[in-house]
């Protein structure tokens, strides 16, 4: 490389790159969440208190001792919603700038009015009238009902609050529907009690988890986000990947599954992490499409990676009434293969177009970061800990926040002042809003499912549909999961799949922690499946391309690693499953031979361009491997064999013989 062109790289690993670009509008044109406005004067200072104030009141609450589930999830639910009526206009399209309507003051007091009632009232109605309910009751469900719907509408789209109306309608209309979907009907005053005073519908299991467990690690992320986390991570991996071949591209692989670790939403991952990695990627000869696909295809695993998870893992720890210890660790062995797989064709890409890493003289020192730095992992490293030691996550997300404060004053540049502090507590109740409308409003698909018995006889149709076979299961729960995914936020994809699909894949024998990762897994793919590849159409924004051209390229990139949720139904000692030392191993490197080969398919490049016929024989060897078994085992390593052996061959005739892979 010339000088100009170290210089150029330099300045990108100091700095993000800007070229024009306007990264609050991408994220509001990408993500539903970013389309808020910023009033001028006492009213934004009215939303930044009611932000801090629910932060406060759920610091409180996960350290000294949670309200009754009820209550709590009423209280949440209240500031939730009158903070989405002051922030998130009627229409997303109206100025950033604008001013808070009285309407929508009207609004927020309309919605906060039945939660405030039902704080107050529910120990009578627990105590009295349980199942009874009072025509004040009714009203007040009406309200609540109506005020959710629009406020997750606005901060998330049509679609689920319109899910939400046509499982209303089912609940009462059901006495219309053909066999298949029929039951006896509910009255109006059944559905209203159900879905507001009982405990499976809007307060049901995803919202009490989101007042819990998932707010208080997002407000943990923000925490350390506050700290300077996010530059650490792109700092580090520059460092640990920037020099190898196609460095750039590993580092958006490596940045962006830390970054993953303490960010819940991939489009925010996209924006962050992308800012850095996109540009040096296109520095160092990435077409821009393919930048854009690398770091969305990265960001999005990063809600499968632990120790922090996605929202979705923690309502899935209490779906399967196990430790969020257990599923965390689950995950492990999933999230490492489809990074691997991910590396692995990013490796085959920058062989293929013969690029370089950046010259070590321009990376960061890993000695020097972690002496600068490095105590920043400790709070990620007291939350493993203290889960390992039995803890509740309430408690481990307490005490890593805790910690982070105080860790954050050994360097001038990390510390936690008062106003960072306050900041971080604002970011947090900001980035649990999404969350604690999709977890309420899909509470109401979730009770029509309880109250129906629908979901049961979805699950029998599907088997019925799939003659009983499996894969054929697998599949369609698959495109059930890719499909929802489209339109629903990842968590209340996960909740609806994980009532309606995955009782399918229980009914074939899978177990319930492979099933209901299998859903979570391809719930979370959505956003790099075209034609509403948010991710994927995040990182182009950035990269300057075409967003379907970047789309398709992302799909293609996560097909590996969609082999993974495949192999581990398949093989459940991947989820530590009844797994044994030897079992395990073997059933790591089958998964692995079975991505690499993969890999080469979807690439076409090992060691030298594959022929089209290699590409088919990679893809029969990486298929034949969802099999567990010594026979397929054999099979795939003479497949990997026999490609090594070709390609070599044909790498020294082409005068090239290749680094090894």
């Amino acid at each position: 490389m010339d000088t100009s062109k170290n210089q150029t790289d330099e300045t990108l690993l100091s700095e993000p790159s800007k070229e024009g670009i306007d990264f609050d509008e991408l994220m509001r044109k990408f993500d539903t969440e970013a389309r808020f406005r910023t009033p001028p004067g006492w009213q934004l200072k009215l939303i930044v208190f009611l932000c801090v104030a629910m932060s406060c009141f759920h610091f409180y609450t996960a350290g000294f001792g949670l309200l009754p589930a009820q209550k709590q999830g009423a209280v949440h639910l209240a500031f939730v919603l009158v903070i989405v009526f002051l922030l998130y206009p009627i229409k997303s399209s109206m100025s950033k700038n604008s001013k808070i309507p009285i309407y929508d003051f009207g609004l927020a007091i309309f919605a906060a009015t039945p939660l405030i009632y039902l704080v107050m009232q529910i120990d009578v109605i627990a105590m009295g009238r349980s199942g009874l309910p009072t025509t004040m009751d009714i009203v007040m469900g009406f309200m609540l009902i109506a005020a959710l719907l629009e406020a997750t509408r606005r901060i998330s789209n049509p679609i689920l609050p319109c899910l939400a109306i046509v499982s209303l309608l089912y609940c009462y209309f059901g006495r219309y529907m053909p066999d298949l979907l029929s039951h006896r009907g509910f009255s109006v005053n059944r559905i209203v009690n159900h879905m507001y005073l009982g405990t499976e519908g809007i307060f049901g299991t995803p919202l009490e988890v989101s007042s819990t467990f998932v707010f208080m690690f997002i407000l943990f992320g923000s925490v350390l986000e506050k700290t300077g986390m996010g530059r650490f991570i792109i700092d580090l991996s520059v460092a640990l990947a920037g020099w190898s071949t196609g460095g750039p591209a590993k580092v958006a692989v490596v940045a962006s599954g830390l970054m993953g670790t303490i960010s819940g939403s991939s489009v925010a991952n996209v924006c962050t992490t992308g800012m850095f990695t996109i540009p040096l990627m296109k520095s160092v000869g990435y077409k821009p499409y393919f930048a854009g696909a690398v770091e969305a295809v990265a960001s999005t695993g990063g809600q499968i990676m632990p120790p922090v998870m996605g929202a979705g893992a923690f309502i899935m720890a209490q779906f399967l009434g196990v430790g969020y210890l257990e599923v965390a660790l689950a995950a492990v062995v999933p999230a490492l293969l489809y990074y691997f797989a991910v590396m692995v064709q990013v490796h085959f890409e920058a062989k293929r177009l013969g690029l370089k890493g950046l010259p070590k003289n321009q990376l960061p020192k890993i000695g020097g970061l972690l002496k600068a730095k490095g105590f920043l992992l400790i709070p990620l490293a007291a939350i493993v800990y203290l889960l390992i030691a039995g803890y509740t996550p309430l408690y481990a997300a307490f005490s890593g926040i805790l910690v982070s404060f105080v860790l954050s004053w050994l360097n001038k540049e990390t510390r936690l002042t008062p106003v960072r502090l306050m900041q971080a507590f604002e970011a947090g109740a900001r980035g649990a809003l999404s969350v604690a409308c999709a977890c309420a409003c899909v509470g109401m698909v979730v009770g029509m499912g309880t109250l129906t018995g629908l979901a049961l006889r979805i699950a029998g149709a599907i088997v019925t549909l799939a003659g009983g076979k499996l894969i054929l299961t697998l599949f369609f729960t698959m495109c059930a999961s890719i499909l929802l995914g489209t339109g629903l936020p990842t968590t209340a994809n996960f909740i609806v799949t994980s009532t309606m699909a995955a009782p399918a894949l229980l009914q074939l024998g899978v177990p319930a922690m492979a099933a209901y990762m299998f859903v979570f897994y391809f719930g979370i793919a959505a956003d790099l499946t075209p034609p509403v590849a948010l991710a994927a159409y995040a990182g182009a924004g950035i990269a300057g391309d075409d967003p379907m051209k970047t789309g398709a390229t992302a799909f293609k990139l996560a097909l590996a690693g969609f082999l993974v949720p495949y192999i581990y139904v398949y093989n459940p000692m991947l989820l530590f499953i009844g797994a044994t030392p030897l079992l395990m191993i073997q059933a790591i490197c089958t998964a692995m031979i079975g991505v690499f080969l993969l890999a080469m398919f979807t690439i076409g490049h090992y060691k030298a361009p594959l022929h089209p016929m290699m590409r088919v024989i990679a893809l029969v060897g990486a298929l034949g491997l969802l099999d567990p078994g010594t026979v397929t085992d054999v099979i795939g390593l003479a497949v990997l064999a026999l490609l090594y052996f070709v390609q070599t061959m044909k790498a020294k005739s082409m005068g090239d013989p290749g680094a090894p892979a």
